[in-house]
């Protein structure tokens, strides 16, 4: 007989029953993508996605004492994040739902859609992450059944929560690509995980920027403060990193790669000669966004 979730519920003293399981998969496109990197890197953020639910959930919740949280992962898989003790909650109007500073940081980076003035009130959950299982968060993957239901009781006849596999590191944030499969767009950048920043902050390099619009390009170099990490941060902050014939672009439609990897003690001036040999073979100061 296989392991199950409630195993592990059970041999904490907790009482299957009084769990309610979900399995977050949003319908957002942007959220969906950045939710695992929000659940590892930002707990508090994911964990507000989760503290308002929509009315049939609100009900389950109510009947619960605790959350198992997970993220999809396959179909009829899903990613453990962690388990929450429900302390209590309190209703939103429509106002106060979107005064909260985490959930309109979900709405206007993420996009997502959260409660509509259709709603008199929402109820916002107060969870209270706790230490169980910490160590397998983002490697503990269990069985789902019933791909359309995000929301389960333990005591379900449908779903055994079955354990599939316990990895060696967390998936919830993918490897980084090789250097030279790595393409980026502005918004990625600006949610890379820090592993990815981690590694980038190692290398300098000659990089390309494509504006999708026009399919104009820009060569630039890293070789300063935290490398590749350095200068991309000032593109994710700015959108044009202070280069003349970005200023008025939409960041949006930037795409971002290295075209040359360089050794991390490499002298400014070999960097830069580098750099002008590829703005010479592109011909991006001509045809492209490069003004010198």
């Amino acid at each position: 007989m296989k392991l199950q979730f409630k195993d592990l519920l059970i041999n904490e003293g907790i009482d299957p029953k009084d769990v309610l399981f979900l399995r977050h998969v949003p319908q957002e496109a942007e959220l969906k993508k950045v939710l695992p990197l929000l659940a590892d890197e930002k707990p508090e953020i994911f964990n507000a996605y989760q503290q308002t639910q929509n009315p049939r959930a609100e009900k389950a919740m109510l009947k619960a004492e605790y959350v198992a949280s997970f993220i999809g992962h396959e179909s009829g898989k899903a990613l453990f994040v962690g388990l929450y003790k429900i302390k209590g909650y309190r209703p939103l109007s429509y106002n106060q739902y979107w005064e909260e500073p985490a959930l309109l940081e979900l709405k206007n980076k993420y996009g997502m859609e959260g409660m509509t003035n259709k709603q008199s009130t929402s109820l916002w959950f107060d969870l209270e992450p706790l230490k169980f299982y910490s160590e397998w968060k983002g490697k503990l993957v269990i069985r789902w059944s019933g791909e359309r239901a995000f929301f389960q009781r333990s005591d379900s006849k449908e779903n055994k929560f079955e354990i599939l596999a316990i990895t060696e590191d967390s998936i919830l944030i993918p490897g980084m690509p090789e250097w030279n499969q790595l393409i980026l767009t502005w918004n990625e950048l600006k949610e890379l995980p820090k592993k990815w920043y981690d590694k980038l902050s190692q290398w300098r390099g000659i990089y390309y920027i494509l504006d999708d619009s026009d399919g104009k390009g820009y060569v630039g170099s890293a070789y300063g403060k935290e490398n590749l990490h350095g200068r991309w941060c000032n593109y994710a902050e700015s959108g044009h990193g202070d280069n003349t014939k970005l200023l008025n672009r939409n960041p949006e439609n930037f795409w971002f790669s290295i075209l040359e990897r360089v050794s991390p003690d490499a002298e400014e001036v070999d960097v830069i000669s580098k750099e002008n040999t590829w703005k010479d073979r592109l011909h991006t100061r001509k045809f492209g966004l490069n003004g010198n």
